[in-house]
């Protein structure tokens, strides 16, 4: 964690004056004396923008990205002008990271509204215009809770076509006013191109801003990088991540489409520990580019519990770093998709839980058929599935209650009601499961559920077969989900919503007593 400093301050007019003295003076200090005006390419610039992470009840992961070699300077009040300054905390901002930097703003007054600003000095004092964000801290009392979720941006080749109004969906859950945002993976797709220009069935065109490296397959850091930039280049997206914290997860097109830690290769081979050289440069850029705290037991990991108050713990797992690559149907329970490490620290977080509401956001779906995934088709637990299987039964046994999965991926909305009574493994209680996206890519037809765990898909929203999948944003089939628990009922209300901001379709869940017997024995977990 960065110490905190204070910020350096300018030099007022009689400093400059004495530092100035005379024409002759001037003439001989050159640049270094020349007015505000002609000093501005010295003055590190604000790229991308600023964007706040990994929210809790005293503290935020503030991050942003610099032209050049800087010290990233942040301050935060309580007010949005700034008249009281509650911290201060600054860091270098360094080549080694592409001029990316994170701080940890800690030390805050819970349930509140933070701003924040953010500047960039060069090494002789000459500072960048400020930026400004804000972001709400977790509550510590019961208070009601509004958050957003979905995944996938800038999927399939449809970039940023600004005449069609970019980013779309970010404007309209900004609209939402949410407290945080989940972003259940493929921020990227490093491995789909954007092309100048798309043709599109009534015969227009979708004209994407291009550039040089979301132009070819991500295979350097540079264009891992240059695929985060890209982004940024859309003025939604910027103000969204502004404005709203976001809790950030990846899955394959962070790296390559369906990829294992096993069997991805590339050019360079494989590392010494048998993982891909081009999964260590995609780790690499995402850490660089999300607001995330690091853990420190595990370098580059990304799963992590993140406290919300009392009402709220969110789970965020990783359902791509420690699986196997073994896609096909049969086999033993020896298969794997969280990892033994992981499954682990689910369990015991879920035990130690106190929260009323346990989200479990997960980026790939449990029930929804896909070699990728978890489900390989109707029958018993097979390979994969063993692990979830496991999971569910822990949970039932452990009493523990008032879980909800929350996931993307699968382009289309869609509410999964699991029931063990409807399932062919039946040892768990029912719970349900929520998939929205996409924020910004091709839309897909409704996928095939399996009945190992007994879903039924109480809604479902995608594209249609006369459509055909991939079908562009501009068509509307974006998504993405609204969660509201109240601060009084402790009621859930999750809402599935399209780009347009329409309700497509809403429930409301009751919390149920807790369950837990206690001391759950070591031997289980």
């Amino acid at each position: 964690m960065a110490i905190a400093t204070r910020a350096r301050r300018g030099l007022t007019r009689r400093q400059l004056l004495i530092r100035s003295g005379s024409s002759a003076a001037l003439a001989s200090l050159g640049t270094l004396a020349k007015p505000y005006l002609s000093r501005a390419a010295d003055r590190p610039e604000l790229r991308c923008g600023i964007q706040s992470g990994d929210v809790s009840g005293d503290a935020a992961v503030i991050w942003s990205r610099a032209d050049r070699a800087a010290r990233m300077q942040v301050e935060c009040a309580a007010d949005e002008n700034f008249k009281t300054i509650l911290r201060t905390v600054a860091t270098d901002v360094l080549p080694s990271t592409d001029f990316t930097a994170k701080l940890l703003l800690d030390g805050l007054p819970p349930g509140q509204d933070i701003f924040y600003r953010v500047r960039f000095e060069s090494s002789d004092g000459l500072a960048g215009e400020a930026r400004t964000g804000r972001f709400r801290t977790a509550p510590v009392t019961r208070q009601s809770i509004s958050f957003v979720w979905s995944g996938d941006t800038v999927g399939q080749g449809w970039g940023i076509d600004p005449s069609r109004g970019g980013l779309r969906s970010y404007r309209t859950m900004l609209e939402n006013r949410p407290d945080f945002f989940i972003h259940s993976g493929d921020h990227i797709y490093a491995d789909c191109p954007v092309p100048s220009e798309l043709p599109l069935p009534d015969g227009t065109l979708w004209r994407n801003i291009v550039t040089e490296a979301k132009s070819a397959v991500a295979r350097s850091l540079e264009q891992f990088r240059g695929n985060y930039k890209y982004n940024w280049y859309d003025a939604n997206f910027r103000a969204f991540h502004a404005e709203v914290p976001m809790f950030a997860q990846w899955d394959d097109h962070e790296v390559a489409d369906d990829w294992s830690p096993i069997g991805t290769v590339d050019e360079a081979g494989y590392a010494e520990d048998g993982s891909s050289r081009l999964v260590a440069r995609a780790r690499r850029a995402f850490h660089e580019f999300m607001p995330m705290r690091p853990v420190f037991e595990q370098d580059g990991r990304v799963y992590r519990k993140i406290a919300y108050g009392p009402l709220l713990d969110v789970f965020l797992i990783d359902m791509r770093s420690y699986r196997d690559s073994t896609w096909n149907k049969g086999g033993g329970s020896d298969s794997f998709i969280l990892g033994k490490a992981q499954l682990a620290w689910l369990k015991r977080e879920l035990v130690a839980s106190n929260a009323t509401w346990k989200v479990i956001a997960a980026d790939l779906p449990i029930g929804l058929i896909s070699l990728d995934a978890v489900a390989l088709g109707d029958g018993p637990p097979e390979r994969r599935e063993h692990e979830i299987a496991d999971l569910l039964s822990f949970m039932k046994r452990a009493g523990i209650r008032n879980t909800i999965w929350l996931t993307a991926d699968m382009h289309y909305t869609a509410a999964h009601h699991y029931d063990p009574n409807r399932a062919v493994f039946p040892d768990f209680e029912p719970f349900w499961e929520f998939v929205s996206g996409p924020l910004h890519a091709g839309s897909w037809s409704p996928g095939v559920l399996d009945n190992t765990f007994g879903p039924k898909a109480m809604y479902q929203k995608g594209c249609s077969a006369e459509q055909g999948d991939n079908l562009a944003p501009c068509f509307g089939l974006q998504f993405f989900g609204r969660i509201d628990i109240d601060g009084t009922s402790e009621v859930m209300t999750v809402t599935l919503k399209d780009v347009d901001d329409r309700d497509l379709w809403s429930v409301d869940i009751e919390p149920q007593p807790d369950a837990r017997p206690g001391e759950i024995m070591a031997e289980h977990i």
